[in-house]
């Protein structure tokens, strides 16, 4: 009876974790990672960049995002969206061409891939015949032209894919109508464009790599004339007026050809090279857009002088007597203008610029041409990220206060709204207000709206001034000198380099409810900062901790610390440091926890822990870890190479050690010997094959490091004995030891005065010496231990003081429960014994069920070296759940892993994304939107001259697709007449179309 009791009871947890869990990556915040391509859809207002990675990302209005992924391990090196459809199509790398479109589903929209295709020549043609280079999408949204390394024009129908092969422009076609003279021995190459004429979609104009342009009528299938540039020609662009076509060439100019009457002969124009007369660089792209009773505004990227400027990165924009040479941070990948207007024919409004590592829009209406300020694709690493701090529940006050800081800081940008403003999110609000802090390499804070689906910047924190560091020799370098020529003006935000290295952020802790913040960095500084809604010009207190406590024999060989100035310095509005830290050494700061409510900090480095007293400005407690061993503890982080050739001895000892073990055993026969080596080597094997079999080996006293401090955590508990509850403070090293000390801390009335003194209570070496952590203390009930000053706010319960707590002890291999005050151990649950993980990252959060609001747990989230996200209950330290979440071999990704409070995480997939993901089935934080078809456009389609080439191929073939040219007719009536009707054609289209196998349409996350 007792077994089928058992059994019900756990189908009924089985119920309750599907209520409580749930995994799900929801959306990638940032820059993606080595972008490849560009494109954008006018009509959609969507812009879709594609990676080197063979990711598609399309983003619209802030909080409109959708991914998808192809299956091809292959870069996209164009991105095109159909005119005035949902449609895009996608190039990559190993020539294969990808249509995606965006779907309804549930009230949502969702990317998908619908088809694919490969451009196949003729048997026993070369590769390069069919190598694409150059891809227009005709206006008629039915065709593709697809320009090839052989010269060639192919011309496709989509969205089937189907080759129109009595309509693709032949080299031959084209050679047999150009001047002889002109050709002479030369190849005319690749095409390396294609143009549609604006007022005529009858005509495209071909441009070849070797100069030549010739403009094709599509309908009557012959060349009207050609244009015979002799330079190498980068790119085209056919005038709005369809007058005059310009070409940009390899030697940086650019030429303006008017296009004359039939009858008229062609004269050559004159080349204008802007930059001038030395060699320059190659124009890559230029555009030209006429403006209401003005000069047009002219764009090319490229064309600076090769020898004096040839490294930067610029796109020139001119108008009238205007001209810039927008210098940016890295490379250009592509750019686009956006026009006013419901037709978006109207004036250039903004210039977007995507380059490798940011992107870069600028408001062409302002004076001065202003940046636009990015609501999304932030770049996350304009310094190295180094690491990251959440905090969850942001009372109003203080968020409202970090924005206001923030506003001051962004007085250089335009006041023009964000001009990409596509599709429809659909999302609810956020429930409460999240930040999401960045420490970097270069001494920043970056503090972030972590609440939705935008990563939006809110105020950034600088702490170099507070040291005497290096200027920035480049920060006069934003504006062009007067009469400078070429005029630049330096644009974006990334900036990997870092003055000084010692500047480095390791640690943050914000108190929400205080407004205190803490920063620790690389050398071994603590700044404690207050959050001052003024500007206030103050001297910053720098008080000295020696961690080592007078031990001889112990030289530092690592780097310096940072001088902290002297003089008064003026901070602007924000966060303001009143008080610097010291730690001696000056190691990397490992671990750093601030109580507000108590007024204290404590660190920890390689060499010890310290808390320290901000109020009265004095040392409480200092404490020594070294090893007399750990003399790698003395030579910083810039001596790795002795690490490795000391752990290499190790392991040389350790196999050494256990072959004489097995000597010492008395063994008579030396059949016995070669039974106990064929043991030992087939344990090897199965470590080395297997090695999540691996058991727990205790690690020696002697492993280097074990001395440095990897958690820190305050706790109001019972150490002394069961009656009396104290403040303490837990530290948890990486030898496996904890230690407990008892804080004394004065009343409120004389907190001011009196001294908080710290004496010691308890001491913990697990067996294993695994690194530890993490600590908890969980109260009577078995909850963990509220925040400082949470229940003083009536945020959280208060904690229970009349059962007995309990501290849970988290090491890397495993998690041990420990009454208090006796410290006997209750339960522990072993990891790394039973699947070979190593706990690396680890942190408690709420889980809330999806079906009842009033029901919830706490849990232990923590992942492991293998990538593996798992959740312990608690107070039974039960394993509840596991989910692969990250690549084992992602090494940084898994040390970079935050956890929230409501059981979601952020980790960085790339140097410049974080992906979040959620373990709770409450709490998801998804872009929810929806994309409409651009229905009013398509009336605006029939003005066009009607492509009948197009149409006479549809009614040339079957009797199924004559039915789809039927249904296109009808759907073009009911866009006018009834939008239920146009809903059910595009139903049976959609089932008559998009008729490809199962697999090749792949769903991606919206």
């Amino acid at each position: 009876m007792k077994r089928f009791r058992r059994h019900g009871h756990e189908s009924q947890r089985d119920r309750l974790k599907q209520e409580l869990f749930q995994f799900t990556k929801t959306v990638e915040h940032g820059f993606p990672h080595q972008p490849s391509a560009l494109g954008y859809s006018p009509s959609l207002q969507l812009m879709a960049i594609g990676t080197r990675s063979g990711a598609i990302k399309l983003y619209g209005a802030p909080g409109v995002e959708f991914m998808g992924l192809h299956d091809e391990n292959a870069a996209v090196t164009q991105v095109f969206f159909m005119p005035h459809q949902v449609e895009l199509v996608t190039l990559l790398d190993d020539n294969s061409l990808h249509m995606w479109t965006l779907r309804g589903h549930k009230g949502l929209s969702e990317l998908l891939e619908i088809g694919r295709f490969l451009l196949t020549g003729p048997p026993g043609a070369p590769p390069s015949v069919t190598r694409v280079t150059a891809v227009l999408a005709h206006s008629s949204g039915e065709l593709l032209l697809l320009g090839t390394e052989g010269g060639h024009v192919f011309i496709v129908e989509v969205p089937g894919f189907r080759e129109l092969e009595e309509r693709n422009i032949s080299l031959e076609q084209v050679t047999s109508c150009v001047p002889d003279d002109y050709i002479g021995r030369r190849n005319l190459e690749h095409v390396e464009a294609l143009q549609e004429n604006p007022i005529n979609s009858n005509q495209v104009a071909v441009g070849y790599g070797r100069g030549l342009m010739v403009i094709w009528d599509l309908q009557q299938r012959h060349a009207i004339r050609h244009i015979p540039a002799t330079q190498q020609l980068e790119s085209m662009w056919w005038t709005e007026d369809g007058s005059s076509i310009l070409s940009s060439h390899s030697d940086g100019s650019y030429c303006c050809w008017t296009l004359r009457a039939e009858d008229e002969s062609e004269e050559e124009e004159k080349s204008d090279v802007p930059y001038g007369h030395f060699p320059c660089k190659a124009i890559t792209k230029i555009v030209q857009l006429p403006t209401a009773g003005g000069p047009p505004f002219l764009l090319f990227s490229g064309g600076m002088p090769r020898a004096s400027y040839g490294d930067r990165h610029c796109i020139t924009v001119i108008h009238s007597k205007t001209q810039v040479a927008f210098d940016f941070t890295s490379r250009i990948i592509d750019f686009f203008v956006i026009r006013d207007g419901s037709q978006h024919t109207g004036e250039p409004s903004a210039l977007v610029v995507l380059v490798e590592e940011e992107l870069v829009v600028i408001d062409l209406q302002t004076d001065a041409w202003p940046i636009i300020q990015t609501p999304y694709l932030v770049p996350l690493h304009s310094s190295a990220i180094t690491c990251s701090h959440h905090v969850s529940a942001i009372p109003l006050k203080l968020w409202e206060r970090i924005i206001a800081a923030g506003v001051v800081q962004n007085t250089h940008y335009s006041k023009k709204p964000w001009p990409i403003r596509g599709g429809q999110n659909l999302a609810p609000d956020p429930p409460q207000r999240d930040l999401l802090l960045t420490g970097h390499e270069d001494g920043t804070v970056r503090f972030w709206d972590a609440s939705g689906v935008c990563l939006y910047p809110l105020y950034k924190l600088s702490t170099a001034a507070v040291f005497n560091a290096d200027a920035d020799l480049n920060d006069n370098m934003s504006q062009s000198a007067e009469g400078e020529w070429p005029p630049f003006r330096k644009v974006g935000c990334f900036d990997p380099y870092s003055d000084d290295p010692r500047l480095g952020i390791q640690k943050i802790h914000l108190c929400k409810y205080s407004g205190y913040l803490t920063v620790a960095g690389t050398a071994g500084q603590i700044l404690m900062l207050e959050l001052n809604d003024e500007a206030a010009e103050q001297t910053v207190e720098a008080k000295v901790v020696d961690l080592l406590q007078g031990q001889e024999g112990f030289r530092w060989k690592g780097h310096t610390q940072l001088d902290v100035r002297e003089e008064p310095v003026l901070f602007p509005p924000g966060f303001q440091p009143f008080t610097v830290v010291q730690c001696q050494p000056p190691a990397v700061v490992t671990a750093l926890t601030l109580h507000s409510e108590w007024k204290l900090v404590a660190f920890g480095t390689s060499h010890g822990f310290g808390v320290f007293d901000y109020l009265q400005k004095n040392n409480v407690l200092v404490k020594c870890t070294l090893n007399p061993s750990d003399q790698l503890a003395m030579e910083g982080p810039l001596s790795r190479v002795k690490s490795i050739k000391k752990s290499l001895r190790q392991s040389f000892r350790r196999i050494r050690r256990s072959r004489v073990s097995l000597r010492k055993h008395h063994i008579s026969s030396t059949t016995k010997i070669q039974e106990a080596n064929a043991r030992l080597e087939a344990e090897l094997a199965e470590m080395e094959l297997a090695p999540v079999q691996r058991k727990i080996e205790a690690r020696s006293s002697d492993d280097s490091f074990t001395g440095l401090v990897r958690t820190l955590y305050f706790a109001d508990t019972f150490l002394s004995d069961s009656s009396h509850n104290t403040p303490s403070l837990w530290a948890g090293t990486n030898g496996g030891s904890v230690f407990a000390y008892i804080l004394s801390i004065p009343p409120l009335e004389h907190r001011a005065d009196d001294v908080v003194t710290a004496q010691p209570a308890k001491e913990i070496q697990l067996m294993h010496r695994a690194p530890v952590v993490g600590i908890v203390v969980l109260d009577g009930h078995g909850a963990p231990l509220p925040e400082p000053l949470e229940t003083a706010h009536d945020l959280a319960r208060s904690p229970d003081m009349l059962g007995s707590h309990h501290v849970l002890v988290i090491s890397e291999e495993q998690f041990k429960v420990f009454t208090l005050p006796k410290v006997s151990t209750k339960m522990k649950l072993k990891l790394t014994a039973v699947d070979g993980s190593r706990v690396r990252r680890v942190g408690v959060a709420w889980f809330g069920s999806s079906r009842t609001e009033d029901y919830g747990e706490s849990g232990l989230v923590f992942l492991t070296n293998q990538g593996d996200v798992h959740v312990l209950s608690l107070p039974h330290v039960k394993m509840q759940v596991r989910y692969p979440c990250i690549r084992r071999e992602d090494v940084s990704g898994i040390a970079s892993c935050v956890f929230t409070k409501q059981g979601q995480g952020f980790y960085l997939m790339s140097p410049s994304e974080f992906e979040r993901f959620s373990l709770s089935t409450r709490y998801l934080v998804e872009p929810r939107c929806l994309v409409e078809a651009p229905l009013q456009l398509v009336s605006s389609n029939q003005h066009q001259p009607k492509l009948e080439g197009a149409s006479s191929a549809l009614r040339s073939t079957q009797d199924t697709e004559d039915a789809e040219s039927a249904a296109r007719r009808v759907m073009e009536h009911a866009l006018l007449n009834d939008e239920k009707v146009l809903q059910e054609i595009q139903k049976s289209l959609e089932g008559d179309q998009m008729s490809f196998p199962e697999n090749n349409v792949k769903s991606s996350v919206a």
